[in-house]
């Protein structure tokens, strides 16, 4: 019988010992102790260490045979449970058949119509008699080469013929505008942002269990609709001008847009200003093709009394825009995670964005009306004073106050 103290003083060394213990010596240990206890000192050391019974006299086999393993181990070679591989051969045969059907397309593969899960694939192998669970078959995955992977956005479609000779030229202008002392602007229309209390992706710090509540459904509210954030980036200064427009984007709201940046900011940086160069997307309300572009920025040019060169980038290749990565993208950082409840939330979240490299951002809301479809006649397109660069004259182009330059005349 054992006596309550030697129970507590047994408890009381495994517990002592229990940090120095590996797999093999806390077998052998509690072994020992059940041995020393004597009758009822299996049952007594497993309720202590936790040990099954059978492990406790698996250690007592170990101490009788004076089994040993080689020195830095904890089981002998081929020790422990075989996976699940082993066990089961034809496995990864069959899993490998799951995730890369030989036959592509094929309506009678089953894992082309359901998500790739691992439960999926589990149910899938057990259909084929495999007993597996959805951890092992992520275990399997991994050890085939296999991870979890997002797309990945590299396909930009057909790529025209002249796109990097136009980036070269791009980046010619620029250069010459810099060397100049003329500002040079990046242009585009942020994506529209629903306002309201809505769900905004991305994370920030919050006292645990206390999330930002937002609705359940991301229904349009029509009071509010969606914002409109057009930026305008000055490379010179890495300052931009962000208006946040409640109507439609077009292109009277976009060269609105830099009109408020100069007022605001371009002047007073570029005070001894001849020019002004501009580069945009190809598409969207700045696109080559909107005849309504190009007749704004007229007026623009006649009211700041600077000829305006614009040089669009290729097809394809908005993702390349200045102010893709130099502005918007930490406008996206510094308001992830926090919902868009109102116009006035997104100009002041817009206009806390800095960066390390000294980026600061001005926004302000655009409430006026910018009806769609407005109608550019030719005899209105004509009287732009429209100048066509001699290489793609469509995407190079300087438009110059009327009393300033002659019409039509070609420049490199």
């Amino acid at each position: 019988m054992i006596l309550a103290g030697q129970a507590r003083a047994a408890r009381k060394r495994y517990r002592e010992m229990t940090p120095v213990l590996n797999e093999q010596s806390r077998r052998r240990f509690v072994a020992l102790e059940a041995r020393a206890l004597g009758r009822g000192g299996v049952s007594l050391m497993a309720r202590i260490s936790g040990l099954a019974r059978s492990t406790i006299y698996h250690g007592l086999s170990d101490i009788r045979d004076q089994t040993s393993v080689p020195s830095g181990r904890v089981r002998k070679p081929g020790g422990g449970r075989k996976k699940k591989s082993i066990q089961d051969p034809t496995l990864v045969v069959d899993l490998k058949r799951l995730v890369e059907p030989v036959t592509r397309g094929d309506p009678m593969q089953p894992l082309l119509w359901m998500t790739r899960s691992l439960r999926n694939l589990a149910n899938e192998l057990a259909n084929k008699g495999h007993q597996v669970c959805p951890t092992v078959v992520g275990d399997l995955l991994r050890g085939m080469g296999y991870s979890l992977q997002a797309n990945s956005k590299t396909r930009e479609g057909g790529q025209h013929i002249d796109r990097d000779a136009q980036f070269h030229y791009i980046n010619t202008q620029a250069k010459a505008f810099l060397a100049a002392n003329e500002p040079v602007i990046s242009v585009d229309t942020k994506k529209k942002e629903l306002v309201g209390n809505f769900k905004n992706n991305g994370r920030e710090w919050r006292r645990n269990g206390a999330p930002e509540l937002v609705n359940v459904h991301d229904f349009i509210d029509p009071k509010l609709s969606r914002a409109v954030p057009y930026g305008v980036y000055d490379i010179t200064n890495n300052v931009g001008w962000v208006s946040v427009g409640t109507d439609h984007d077009t292109a009277t709201f976009a060269v609105n847009a830099i009109r408020r940046w100069w007022r605001t900011m371009g002047r007073k940086r570029h005070p001894k200003a001849k020019r002004l160069m501009i580069t945009a997307d190809g598409g969207g309300s700045n696109g080559y093709r909107v005849r309504l572009w190009k007749v704004e920025l007229q007026k623009l040019a006649e009211e700041l009394r600077l000829p305006i060169t614009v040089c669009h980038l290729p097809p394809g290749t908005s993702k390349w825009n200045k102010i893709e990565h130099r502005l918007f993208s930490f406008i996206t950082i510094n308001w992830r995670g926090k919902p868009l409840r109102s116009y006035r939330t997104i100009v002041q979240l817009i206009s806390a964005t800095t960066t390390d490299t000294g980026l600061k951002v001005r926004a302000e809301l655009d409430e006026n009306k910018y009806p769609k479809g407005v109608k550019v006649s030719d005899f209105q397109m004509a009287a732009v004073n429209l100048t066509r660069h001699s290489f793609h004259g469509d995407w190079n182009y300087t438009v110059s106050p009327k009393r300033n330059n002659p019409r039509q005349k070609r420049i490199d």
